[in-house]
């Protein structure tokens, strides 16, 4: 009797609790979840299927920690940084330039550049100096986009595009003749880049390799990505980005300071794509005006494979940590396969232009539903 009687709570319960878990998840999280499973499977079949050694390379611990997931970092902090203008329903082309500034900005201020112009640059040898210039750079750059749009009424698109090519331009003409700035050797600095944690873990062999510990890199993407998703979740400036995004006129209404929240955004922006410089050089060793170049592509392709709508007042920042893991897992297959970088590149814009086709389609559908909810009333 008592077992009948709560056969049917305990499966309400447990319903609740998936119900509640997919919510959290979200429906379209839980998709590229999915993707993610299937992108990897088609990797190891493929690999079966024509005689590559990829799919036994792809789950050695070398390639997860190693060239997975450092190959993810950097185009996942500037996603992150990404995701906040876009669910204001903006856009900022400008974040892979931004993060070449900060490179050449990090390494000028460690080692130094001699003369720029008529500032001259001395090397600090500090690495904490070094990596707030390189923030506080990307930052003021962000701040620049930010008066561009709210102050001269520029259209977000043109106006990063412009500031693409003119943060490009600044780059160059901080580096020495253009040439990169190095060598970085200070071990503090590029540990940011190159350390890694728990090496002495006692993990058995994946995929016949040892475990090499857990790389700098992708616990500072963790934690920007977690940081970022607090700011997002639960503070004011958070919620009024969302707001603008999905209304800005009722969010004016509302009392919300849309230039402040716009210029703050894209400071928020710019400085986590500083920072991207920052880990660029360490990486390198040298502060490179090209580090940066070509990454923004990436950075919007994963901020709308996310989730995010295209007219704003949508996205995640899980939504796009997702995303980005499953755009490094498919140029990652794809090097394991043997493509060349032209396949990638065809295959990441089409990928982009599926994103943004199904964000459409999407906004459609949710537009219909109202529509037919506003007849009925």
């Amino acid at each position: 009797m008592s077992s009948t009687s709560t056969s049917p709570t305990a499966a309400r319960a447990r319903g609740g609790a998936f119900r509640r878990l997919i919510g959290f998840i979200g429906a379209d999280n839980l998709s590229l979840m999915f993707a993610l499973v299937a992108l990897v499977f088609l990797v190891v079949v493929a690999s079966g299927w024509f005689g590559f050694s990829g799919g036994d390379k792809f789950f050695s611990w070398q390639n997860l920690m190693n060239s997975l997931a450092q190959a993810i970092v950097i185009v996942g902090l500037l996603a992150v940084g990404q995701t906040v203008v876009i669910v204001a329903g903006a856009l900022d082309i400008s974040v892979g330039s931004i993060a070449s500034v900060g490179s050449v900005v990090a390494a000028s201020v460690l080692v130094g550049t001699g003369t720029v112009g008529t500032l001259k640059i001395l090397p600090t040898n500090s690495v904490i100096v070094a990596v707030f210039a390189g923030i506080m750079a990307g930052a003021l750059a962000g701040a620049i986009n930010g008066l561009i749009v709210t102050q001269l009424r520029v259209n977000p698109i043109i106006a990063t595009l412009g500031t693409l090519a003119a943060f490009a331009g600044f780059a160059f003409l901080l580096a020495p003749e253009g040439k990169p700035i190095g060598v970085v050797t200070q071990p503090q600095f590029t540990w940011l880049a190159q350390g890694r944690f728990l090496q002495d873990l006692a993990i058995p062999p994946l995929a016949g390799s040892k475990w090499t510990g857990i790389p700098v890199l992708t616990v500072v993407l963790v934690i920007v990505a977690i940081i970022v998703h607090i700011i997002m979740t639960y503070t004011d400036f958070g919620r009024a980005v969302y707001a603008i995004g999905g209304n800005a006129t009722a969010a004016r209404l509302a009392g919300i300071n849309l230039s402040r929240v716009r210029v703050l955004m894209y400071m928020l922006s710019g400085g986590i794509a500083g920072l991207a410089g920052v880990l660029l050089t360490a990486r390198t060793t040298s502060g490179n005006p090209v580090n940066g170049t070509g990454l923004e592509l990436q950075a919007v392709t994963a901020v709308f494979l996310g989730g995010a709508a295209t007219a704003g007042g949508k996205g995640t920042i899980f939504g796009t940590f997702l995303a980005v893991i499953l755009v490094g897992v498919l140029n990652n297959g794809m090097n394991l396969l043997g493509f060349n970088t032209f396949v990638q590149r065809v295959a990441l814009g089409l990928l982009l232009i599926a994103a943004v086709a199904i964000s459409q389609g999407r906004q459609a559908r949710a537009e219909r539903v109202r529509t037919r909810i506003a007849a009925k009333e």
